[in-house]
């Protein structure tokens, strides 16, 4: 039996797709309707509002993509300069990024509605870069927590080649990939289920999801290969 990686289990897959959910769901109901996890939403509205000369709302969707863009060039920094430092076996450079993740929610908790959105999508996706640039395989196999697209393309082929074929190796295949769709849903139920009850504190229940992948890689790392 092949063996993974901590950060590939398919537990923390699902909790961090759990968390994707939760915060895109959350963005678009408290922040202005913006899809703060997800960027393609966001370059697309860009485009339409510069076509129309909006300048503004342009620039309230191109925040988040640069942020995003940020947050990409801030993991990679992180796991080079870890990589460089030859810590010992139980400081992983994903760790801290958890823990930066889940600190950058908590400040957005405190932000009000209104006319702090942009700088409360601004945090939420450049942590969300933060995610999905740590964490880019689950049990072995390419795949995103903050967005639906890319894991919906590649279930779907392992669930064509199973019905066709009976390919082997697809029904492993599908359970990653629909499974991560299935917990992206289940964040977006819970922001949506949340947010009459706690309005801009919803987004705290993001941490949940994220604490529980910190204490599952910080117990298991010193039984796992570093990466």
């Amino acid at each position: 039996m092949k063996l993974f990686q901590p950060s590939e289990s398919l537990a923390v897959g699902f909790l961090l797709a759990l968390t994707g959910g939760l915060l895109d769901a959350y963005s678009y109901l408290n922040r202005g309707e913006v899809f703060a996890t997800a960027e393609t939403g966001n370059i697309v509205l860009l485009g339409i509002h510069l076509a129309q000369q909006d300048w503004m709302a342009a620039l309230h969707y191109l925040l988040p993509v640069l942020a995003f863009t940020v947050g990409i060039l801030a993991a990679e920094w992180v796991r080079r300069r870890f990589d460089s430092a030859r810590l010992p076996a139980q400081f992983h450079w994903r760790l801290p990024l958890l823990l930066a993740e889940c600190g950058a929610i908590v400040v957005v908790s405190f932000l009000p509605l209104g006319g702090l959105d942009p700088l409360a999508n601004i945090i939420i996706s450049f942590t969300s870069a933060l995610q999905v640039e740590s964490f880019r395989n689950i049990q072995g196999y390419g795949c995103v927590t903050t967005m639906c697209t890319g894991n919906l393309r590649s279930g779907t082929e392992n669930l064509f080649h199973w019905l066709t074929r009976r390919e082997p190796k697809a029904p492993p295949k599908i359970k990653v990939y629909y499974g991560l769709i299935a917990c992206f849903i289940l964040g977006a139920v819970v922001s949506g289920l949340f947010t009459p009850l706690l309005a801009q504190r919803t987004v705290l229940l993001a941490c949940l999801p994220l604490l529980t992948v910190f204490v599952l890689l910080l117990q298991e790392r010193s039984e796992a290969p570093q990466t």
